[in-house]
């Protein structure tokens, strides 16, 4: 299998070209500016373009999703809340939903939190783009736009992602691939949420409110991300910038 990426400078949001073989067939998963690396790869291995992938519907991975689209003349597709949010999206995909891109078999995850239509795509059974729900190390923030619950984004990786074979590869929204083994055993809101390690018991404030911060951990950028739950008891994640400790 071919797996291209590339990453933004700024928004350290990834693309990625996924084929079967050079000479054959492969999707293009999200959009975001960068694009070049992944057409000169395309035009040197000669491959088919099928499909087009959005996880969700976030501006940092559409970027080229329509230009993609006119380029090779192929559908763009996502899942039917993000196609609500974007426009312009040819087909849908529910969770459970398979497509075939060539040799390669493309399963849809549902894995809402981060934003409601967010999906993961599971290709041939042995690499996994989880887009912004998980990432070497962290996890995916539940106050961007579209967001559903904590709730939900705690499930989406615990009962979606995390029951894949230990050796599936993560290649994530964001910067670095890891493996469901990895994160599994190192992620510190994993770790937590399996019982392993202690939550934390600390004040902080988010944006003037006051709460316990549960987890304060390092975040794909080089900052930190935060757990916290408020007096109502209701938790959320956040980017560490919304945090005064």
């Amino acid at each position: 299998m071919i797996v291209e990426r590339t990453e933004h400078p700024d928004w350290l949001s990834n693309a990625y070209l996924v084929a079967d073989e050079a000479g054959g067939h492969g999707v293009l998963i999200d959009g975001n500016g960068v694009a070049g690396p992944l057409l000169e790869r395309i035009e040197r291995d000669r491959i088919t373009i099928t499909h087009i992938l959005l996880t969700h519907h976030h501006q940092d991975h559409v970027v080229d999703a329509d230009g993609h689209r006119r380029r090779f003349g192929v559908p763009v597709v996502a899942h039917p809340l993000a196609a609500r949010e974007l426009g312009g999206v040819d087909e849908t995909v529910e969770d459970g939903d398979v497509l075939r891109s060539g040799e390669l078999e493309i399963r849809t995850i549902a894995t809402p939190g981060h934003a409601a239509g967010h999906v993961a795509f599971l290709v041939s059974g042995t690499d996994c783009f989880t887009a912004d729900v998980l990432f070497r190390g962290t996890v995916g923030g539940t106050r961007a736009p579209g967001h559903t619950t904590f709730a939900d984004l705690k499930a989406s990786i615990m009962d979606k992602l995390m029951p894949l074979d230990p050796a599936t590869r993560i290649h994530p929204g964001h910067r670095l691939p890891s493996t469901v083994g990895d994160e599994w055993e190192q992620n510190p809101f994993i770790r937590i949420w399996r019982g392993l390690d202690p939550e934390g018991d600390g004040r902080c404030t988010v944006a003037g409110e006051e709460a316990r911060l549960v987890l304060w951990a390092p975040d794909y950028d080089g900052g930190n991300k935060a757990w916290v739950r408020f007096a109502d008891d209701r938790d959320d994640i956040v980017g560490g910038s919304q945090v005064r400790r």
